[in-house]
């Protein structure tokens, strides 16, 4: 089997502690977190992780399975990259003299559709939200220009079909709260 992107959707409760023993999963398969982003989800008081990995479709299904064995954890999803709609968010920190001196770095910066957050005399912070391909494309074309500071988040995505995470957090709490 082929190794490919899978993106790694986590819908659990807020306890301390839960995130190190997620990772630990992903650590003793050996397996490398390329992103991950934590946050509220649509169901009040769930969080979701969001975790990107490249391994083959046989390796996420166990990795799903051994997830959804922490008692925190409500589901666990895995979809491709075709099967989601997925961005990151970049900040780029540039000399203002480098920048002032070259409109090809402003006329690309436009054609990028990246934005400029704060200038001062010294400096420029650019942001840009896209692909991962894109962000790495502004960064190499800024690098040359004093790129004094770089930094980027984790991936964020949703999946194009529906997750049908309240029905399944309904069916959860009504088997949690009989227990």
């Amino acid at each position: 089997m082929e190794k490919k992107n899978f993106t790694v959707s986590i819908y659990t409760e807020n306890n301390l502690g839960l995130l190190s023993r997620i990772a630990a999963i992903f650590l003793k398969r050996h397996i490398n977190i390329e992103s991950i982003t934590a946050s509220p989800s649509e169901v009040p008081e769930v969080m979701r992780f969001i975790i990107v990995i490249e391994v083959t479709e046989e390796q996420v299904k166990k990795i799903i399975g051994q997830i959804e064995k922490q008692i925190e954890v409500i589901k666990a999803f895995y979809h491709t990259d075709e099967e989601m709609v997925y961005q990151e968010t970049a900040l780029y920190k540039i000399r203002s003299s480098e920048f002032l001196d070259d409109f090809n770095v402003q006329d690309f910066i436009k054609a990028t559709n990246a934005r400029i957050v704060t200038v001062t005399q010294k400096f420029f912070v650019i942001e840009k939200t896209g692909k991962h391909n894109e962000i790495n494309a502004l960064y190499e074309t800024l690098k040359p220009y004093g790129l004094m500071q770089f930094v980027r988040s984790g991936t964020i995505a949703v999946s194009k079909s529906e997750m049908p995470i309240t029905g399944i957090l309904e069916k959860f709490n009504t088997t949690n709260s009989i227990s």
